[in-house]
């Protein structure tokens, strides 16, 4: 089924080097996308007041602000920090009229190996953000992330842990189910062997749904994605898996290209993607 085009959402990043956060609702305008993902640098870069008239004067829905999180530090200082850093996040979240704050968990410190260790101050960690999450009425949507940046970026790597996590914090508190969601970014989970069964077992748990394409001779760990249908990913098999379990929100295209899409004209980018609304998303 094509998707509607009021379902497409560009998340900020993906004119991260081509446009401030102005520009990039401009573009989104003028090529009739409603929908974004802020992305925090480019909100701090301006404030979060004017970035609230911004998207208020645009037009442009302001899904969610990515990304919170970064909770595996061992030192207490810095943990505590990172949960500060949170607290304000969900309340920039908030302020813009975002419904989630993407939180990911954040990776190993320098030197640590203690794997089991930073999954757990991860799960203390987005336990404690509960209350004050609740309180401003946006949700944190988990997101596992691939596993090749476990040791510096996410140390939870699976839709399959990410239900376990939800499954453990949500029989710690009753408050959980109304406030933890699950991200689910079609690049990182695309190779799970069980994918389409976890999706089944997450249900209305996915809040968000983020895609672009694993090229085969990717040649970055983190900043060479590709445009929906230039890879291996078959992103409208997985969206029709997640709309089976009752999804019909956003479909959020983000792609951190370095060496392509970065650095072209962004009308380009953006006409690029809505054509392929039709045959890859």
């Amino acid at each position: 089924m094509t998707l509607d085009p009021d379902r497409l959402c560009v998340h900020q990043v993906t004119l991260m080097k081509q446009c401030d956060f102005a520009q990039s609702l401009d573009a989104f305008v003028r090529n009739g996308i409603f929908k974004t993902a802020v992305w925090r640098e480019k909100l701090d870069a301006i404030g979060t007041q004017e970035g609230s008239r911004l998207l208020k004067d645009s037009g442009v829905d302001a899904v969610s602000l990515c990304a919170g999180g970064f909770l595996t530090s061992r030192d207490p200082a810095n943990f505590q920090s990172s949960l500060d850093d949170n607290r304000r996040w969900i309340e920039q979240a908030a302020a813009i009229g975002a419904a989630s704050l993407v939180v990911i968990t954040g990776g190993l410190d320098e030197g640590d190996r203690d794997l089991a260790g930073a999954r757990k101050r991860a799960l203390e960690g987005f336990s404690q953000l509960i209350p004050e999450a609740r309180a401003a009425g946006i949700r944190l949507a988990l997101e596992p992330l691939h596993p090749m940046v476990c040791g510096f970026r996410s140390v939870l790597s699976s839709l399959r842990e990410a239900n376990d996590w939800l499954d453990q914090l949500e029989s710690d508190s009753a408050m959980a189910r109304e406030v933890l969601g699950i991200a689910l970014d079609s690049y990182a989970l695309w190779w799970e062997a069980d994918l389409e069964a976890q999706i089944e077992r997450a249900g209305q748990r996915i809040i968000n749904f983020h895609v672009s394409d694993w090229l085969p001779d990717t040649c970055d760990l983190r900043l060479d994605r590709g445009m929906p249908g230039d890879g291996g990913i078959d992103n409208l098999r997985i969206r029709q898996w997640i709309e089976a379990q009752g999804y019909n929100g956003p479909v959020e295209v983000e792609i951190f290209s370095e060496r392509n899409w970065w650095l072209r004209d962004p009308n380009e980018v953006l006409k690029v993607i809505k054509e392929r609304c039709a045959t890859a998303i």
